[in-house]
Parts: structure tokens; C-alpha cells; sequence
């Protein structure tokens, strides 16, 4: 769940917690003054939460929220910066305006494609932006950044992409 303030993003968090049996993985303020709110459980437990945090008057402060069935592991190694960074033929990079929806892009890419996720930076120091990064052979990445743009473009989300082909080794190393 990504809100536009803090002072109500904390208090969806906090009747979120009260209402279902669900496990914070993230609560935080980040860039420009937004609020995210990451959580784990039970589907049910999760659907509630989601539906309590949609509600007046957390409603209008509401930016966007994604809920993901069955998660692939890889998003929280991408996003606490633990993926291991095996240098690969290709990386592609897509940037978008949410916080929710990049995470569940992110989600559905490295599960429909052959590529893996090795970042997804989540709006701390870039003004309410995300982006992932995503490795593989040229074409799997290709593909996979034009399917990315494309549940971007429709939510109307996105913002640039690129695909870098054999990325130089320093890249590599100060990613």
C-alpha cells in the first residue's frame, strides 16, 4: 500500500494491524513525504487488510496498491539489495511513478520470464520513483522490458526504460 502522507499512511498501517492477522515487512516514509506499507500473510488475512486500507479516509490519500498472490522470493532479496549479481549477457532497467505497482510488475516478470531480478529500489531518494533491474540473455530481457512497459503504460505508471547489452564490469560492480 503507497499513500501520499504520512500521518495517514500510519494509521491505515496501524487499523490494517488490528484487523486482520497479518506480519509487517515494511513500514516507512519515504520520498516526497509518501508513506509505503508492505505486509504478509494469509491470503484472506492479506485481502482484508487491503480492503480496511482502501476505506475512508485512507482512501484519499491512497497512490497505489498491489496485492500478490504467492510472491516469488526474489522481491525481497531485490528489494533489501541481498541478490547475488552474477554478471549475465544483458540487464534491463524500467522506471516507473509507483511504489505498488513496480513491485508487482517486478513480481510478474520474474515469474512469466527468463530473466532474474537483481535490484528493485523502491521511491527512498528519488522523489516517489521505482525501478527494477532485471539480467538475462538480450533477448529474455528485451522481451521482458517491453512486457514490463506495457502493464506500465497501461496503468498509466510508467516513466523509461533501457536495456543495456553486455553491461561494461564497473556497471556491474556499482550495481
Amino acid at each position: 500500500m503507497e499513500y501520499r502522507s504520512v500521518a495517514i499512511g500510519m494509521k491505515a498501517a496501524d487499523s490494517m494491524l488490528k484487523a486482520a492477522d497479518i506480519r509487517m515487512m515494511m513500514m516507512q516514509a519515504v520520498c516526497p513525504g509518501k508513506y509505503l506499507v508492505m505486509f504478509t500473510g494469509k491470503l484472506s488475512s492479506v485481502e482484508a487488510a487491503v480492503k480496511v486500507g482502501r476505506i475512508a479516509p485512507f482512501d484519499e490519500v491512497l497512490v497505489d496498491s498491489y496485492l500478490l498472490g504467492n510472491p516469488d522470493q526474489s522481491l525481497f532479496a531485490a528489494i533489501y539489495g541481498t541478490c547475488d549479481k552474477e554478471n549475465l549477457a544483458a540487464i534491463g532497467i524500467l522506471e516507473g511513478y509507483a511504489v505498488a505497482s513496480m513491485v508487482g510488475v517486478a513480481d510478474e516478470i520474474v515469474k512469466t520470464s527468463p530473466v532474474r531480478l537483481i535490484e528493485l529500489r523502491l521511491a527512498r531518494g528519488m522523489t516517489g520513483k521505482s525501478y527494477a533491474i532485471f539480467a538475462g540473455e538480450i533477448a529474455a530481457v528485451e522481451a521482458s522490458m517491453k512486457k514490463a512497459e506495457s502493464i506500465l503504460v497501461e496503468e498509466g505508471l510508467f516513466l523509461h526504460s533501457a536495456v543495456i547489452p553486455s553491461p561494461d564490469p564497473v556497471l556491474w560492480e556499482m550495481l
